[in-house]
């Protein structure tokens, strides 16, 4: 087998797992396990269908730091239910999924996953990392877009796309970024600069739109060569020129938001997926007969095996 690192970005799975298994699933104690038992669901599958020998869960340690609000403000403004000073704001998560936070971690411990953040840091940048560092392929698991500017074929990194579900996965290459959106993964960040993202609370670029912005970095390259030639007044329209000099100001600060941090003081732990070991085989079954985890623990123990044979 073909040495394989997969990333997960753990909250976009968790959160996906939460709002696709029902609520009627609970703990013998009446608490809630639906995101806990479908997260072990997801990385079953994950690691059947895919077969990574390395995996790890990546983390938010701040899922909406500072320095990227000092720059926009707005950045998922729309999400904060309370803003702490001196820490991660307090994110908008139902109550029912927060209080299942712990178990996810003690399952993925379980499994032996480890689970890696970095503080003033998404999990999207402990991801860019380990990506860019990693001499191994790279299955990155999201159901995020904007990891697609971490893509790269040359280096087998590619994106495993849930956002249309976990029965419809797609797996995202240099050619879908530029069949989809007509730019490369490496102009993909500038290219998500310029279209914004309300979801992110990322203006953009008033009147510029996702064709626009692929045809600006067809002709120019990259954002720093669009804004010169708006600059120079050659190479588009009047009308788009004075689009992205209006934008001056967000366009300065906003490539530093959307993209990817890929150089942190990390990386990734050496240690290979392997099955259990008795005594942790014990442990994950007390945990799932604790949490009534039931067969997906089971199945999670069996899928770690089966990869590591």
């Amino acid at each position: 087998m073909t040495d394989r690192l997969m990333l997960l970005d753990t909250a976009s799975l968790y959160f996906r797992a939460f709002y696709g298994v029902p609520d009627k699933i609970t703990a013998p104690d009446g608490s809630p396990i639906n995101a806990a038992r479908g997260l072990l669901d997801i990385v079953t599958k994950l690691i059947t269908l895919y077969e990574p020998t390395h995996v790890i869960a990546c983390w938010d340690d701040d899922w909406r730091p500072q320095w990227r609000v000092d720059l926009i403000p707005s950045y998922k403004t729309h999400r904060v239910v309370e803003v702490v000073a001196g820490a991660p704001d307090v994110e908008e998560v139902p109550d029912p999924l927060e209080a299942q936070i712990p178990l996810i971690r003690e399952t993925l411990g379980a499994l032996r996953i480890p689970i890696i953040g970095v503080e003033a840091h998404e999990a999207d940048d402990v991801i860019g990392t380990l990506a860019t560092k990693s001499t191994l392929p790279v299955d990155i698991v999201t159901g995020d877009r904007d990891l697609f500017q971490l893509v790269d074929d040359a280096r087998d990194v590619r994106v495993i796309y849930t956002a249309r579900g976990m029965s419809n996965l797609e797996i995202v290459t240099d050619e879908v970024v530029a069949g989809r959106y007509g730019v490369l993964p490496s102009q993909y960040a500038d290219f998500a600069t310029m279209r914004g993202d309300a979801s992110d609370g990322l203006p953009g670029v008033a009147g510029v739109g996702e064709k626009t912005a692929a045809t600006l970095l067809q002709a120019h390259g990259d954002l720093d060569g669009i804004r010169a030639a708006a600059q120079a007044g050659e190479g588009m329209s009047a009308g788009v020129r004075a689009k992205i000099i209006a934008a001056s100001d967000y366009l300065d600060v906003a490539p530093a938001v959307v993209a990817v941090a890929t150089a942190l003081d990390i990386s990734a732990p050496e240690e290979r997926l392997r099955a259990l070991d008795p005594a942790e085989s014990d442990h994950a079954l007390a945990l799932a007969e604790r949490w009534n985890l039931g067969s997906s623990m089971t199945r999670a123990i069996a899928a770690v095996a089966r990869t590591a044979d």
